[in-house]
């Protein structure tokens, strides 16, 4: 993919997860979410650490060691909504930086290429908007294009993550199943 259309399809899913942070109702914060233990906010809280942890990385070319636990626990404060928006504009600005998807970023299994990190990061933002969308009462339906592109960059590593314990084992989806049902159901999810 160019890195133009990485950049875009990154920014939508971003976009899209924000969507339905601003959806969530005051009294849902402790509601539960398909992502077994998570509460709607450790579910925010988790997609806003990815967030912030992004400039680090992708600018800065810190290592993990460097940042640390500088985003370990609840990062969410007390406007959980407001601190998800700056934490998406700025992932998204470092990503957009000139340049900034040809560098090399240190991720927890190694050295990789930046624009591979959006790809992943774009991913799990669309995996997570259905997993927020579904403990929230949103619309569970998910954009086609971004659909296809998170089953595109997951499918060759999705067993990696079952393995990792990080998404919950395969289901085997029904015959003739969309890319949406595949998508969820490669990664767990029960459609």
């Amino acid at each position: 993919m160019k890195p133009n259309d990485i950049l875009r399809r990154h920014g939508e899913a971003i976009e899209l997860f924000g969507d339905r942070v601003h959806a969530v109702g005051d009294d849902q914060w402790d509601a539960a979410t398909p992502c077994t233990n998570w509460t709607v906010r450790d579910l925010v809280n988790h997609l806003t650490a990815e967030q912030l942890w992004v400039p680090r990385l992708v600018r800065d070319g810190a290592t993990i060691e460097e940042v640390g636990e500088e985003f370990s626990g609840d990062v969410l404060g007390e406007d959980p909504v407001a601190t998800w928006d700056r934490a998406a504009v700025a992932a998204v600005a470092a990503f957009s930086e000139p340049g900034a998807l040809d560098r090399q970023v240190h991720l927890s299994y190694g050295l990789t290429g930046a624009a591979a990190y959006c790809s992943q990061m774009t991913m799990d933002a669309v995996v997570h908007a259905w997993d927020l969308s579904r403990a929230v009462g949103a619309s569970e339906e998910l954009p086609g294009e971004l659909v296809t592109t998170a089953l595109r960059e997951v499918e060759p590593y999705a067993k990696e993550l079952s393995e990792s314990g990080l998404f919950a084992p395969p289901i085997e989806p029904p015959p003739g199943a969309d890319d949406q049902t595949r998508l969820l159901c490669l990664l767990g999810r029960r459609p």
